[in-house]
């Protein structure tokens, strides 16, 4: 047997970090067994369904290295609604379906209790097809589904606890339930790696295949992301979009490895390993089944992590899109002109040690590529006072003196400015740095002053004196 799993997440937002959790998830194994990966897009739900989402998925997917071209599709569920009816048709023509009128005000008067499933009322009638009539699956009244699933063993539900659950709506148009079974089998899915919100549904689904002719998948039910509260994950409450992680600088193979931590760890006490060892070792069955904590400070230490060993070359193309925007990340502050790549070259491996995410180079760098620093008010309030005026003008005409402009003999110039007042380094060079670059944290000061060049620092130091 050829295994064949799938990914099929709905294009209506942003994609979810579940979701490439769980396609993460699928690609390894078919990877690990010599499989096929199918993306499919179910794309019924026509009122929220949009282009960009499907492209957004295409190329999320394509980020974390599920590669347009290395899997079967996308195949899109509208495009097999044929399929679906037929379906629908069949079990209803084996007496496997029936088609019910009941609303659900009406079940609630007949049980008096607006919590309980439906009551079977429609099971024997025999009603046809009509305006208004869903179609419900018949399930059986004795007996057990027991669900192979390879995280959570055999979940068993008991059969007289599931309602005859609706297949078809009153339109005559399919339920997820149903199409969901139909599109697996015409694909030939083998296993389903899903979260275990879906577990619920499992046994219906499993009764759909078997009353259809065809042998379920193998399952597997991944724990639910949560948040710090224990919360699951939620797009209107938390930062779930992948993109957004994207687009604010995490690295995609930091993103990838701390994804697949969650509810699994490799082998011995290591955290951070290479995606080899992951498609390696990752094993299905040892997912834990405790929900998985999506920890946003742990993600970002480890994209810091990530970031710090890269080569410099590969930390410089990287930070490339935030340097000059793109359709999706802004454009730096500086005009296209001002940016200069050898400046750039020259300071990188001083920020790359220091930002935790790609996009706070632009904060880092900035002041060399500006014609004035942006001014952080709180920077300027905090050092701009006592006798901060006074170091300014001894630091200018300090600077002004060095024959050698280069990091060493700045520092040193600026360590007798502040042993003339009796002050050490540290208070000595805070209002001078927010003068020279806007903020009170950035690059080691006296090399951003040593690229910045002579006549742009003392044109700045003058300024911020003349300020205060």
């Amino acid at each position: 047997m050829t295994v064949r799993v799938r990914f099929a997440p709905s294009p209506t937002g942003m994609f979810h970090v579940g979701g490439a959790r769980s396609a993460l998830q699928n690609w390894i194994y078919a990877q690990q067994h010599e499989g096929v990966f199918v993306l499919r897009i179910e794309d019924t739900d026509a009122a929220r369904n949009r282009p960009e989402w499907t492209e957004g998925i295409i190329a999320a997917l394509d980020w974390i290295g599920i590669e347009r071209g290395a899997y079967e599709g996308p195949y899109y569920q509208s495009s097999y609604a044929a399929d679906h009816t037929a379906a629908a048709t069949r079990l209803y023509g084996e007496g496997k379906a029936y088609y019910c009128g009941c609303k659900r005000e009406d079940v609630i008067a007949r049980t008096g209790n607006q919590h309980s499933g439906y009551d079977g009322f429609c099971r024997d009638k025999d009603l046809g097809p009509g305006d208004g009539r869903a179609l419900r699956f018949r399930t059986p009244d004795e007996g057990e589904t027991v669900v192979v699933d390879l995280v959570r063993g055999k979940p068993t539900f008991e059969n007289k606890l599931i309602e005859d659950f609706v297949i078809a709506r009153g339109d005559g148009s399919p339920l997820f339930l149903l199409a969901n079974v139909v599109d697996d089998m015409t694909m030939g899915i083998t296993h389903v790696f899903r979260a275990e919100e879906h577990l619920p549904n499992t046994p219906k689904q499993q009764m759909l295949w078997e009353a259809l002719g065809h042998t379920p998948p193998i399952w597997g039910h991944v724990p639910v992301i949560v948040n710090e509260k224990r919360q699951k994950l939620s797009k209107r409450r938390d930062k779930v979009a992948l993109e957004s992680y994207r687009d604010e600088g995490y690295l995609a193979a930091a993103m990838r490895n701390y994804l697949m931590l969650l509810g699994w760890a490799p082998s011995g006490d290591r955290e951070i390993v290479p995606w080899s060892v992951i498609e390696e070792e990752y094993r299905i069955d040892e997912v834990n089944h405790a929900p998985a904590f999506f920890d946003v400070k742990k993600l970002r230490a480890f994209n810091g992590d990530y970031i710090r060993a890269l080569a410099p070359d590969e930390f410089a193309a990287c930070c490339a899109p935030w340097l000059q925007g793109t359709d999706t990340i802004p454009a730096p502050p500086w005009a296209p002109a001002a940016f200069d790549l050898q400046v750039f070259t020259a300071v990188a491996p001083l920020a790359q040690t220091r930002i935790a995410v790609l996009s706070e180079i632009v904060e880092y760098v900035d002041f060399l590529f500006l014609d004035e620093p942006v001014r952080d008010e709180a920077s300027w309030a905090k050092a701009m006072k006592g006798g901060a005026a006074e170091i300014l003008e001894a630091t200018a005409a300090a600077f002004e003196a060095l024959e050698d402009w280069s990091a060493e003999p700045l520092k040193a110039a600026l360590e007798q400015v502040g042993l003339a007042r009796e002050l050490k380094l540290g208070k000595t060079q805070a209002p001078v740095r927010v003068a020279v670059t806007g903020r009170s944290v950035g690059l080691p000061l006296f090399e951003s002053i040593e690229v910045l060049g002579r006549e742009r620092t003392l044109r700045r130091l003058r300024a911020a004196r003349a300020a205060l």
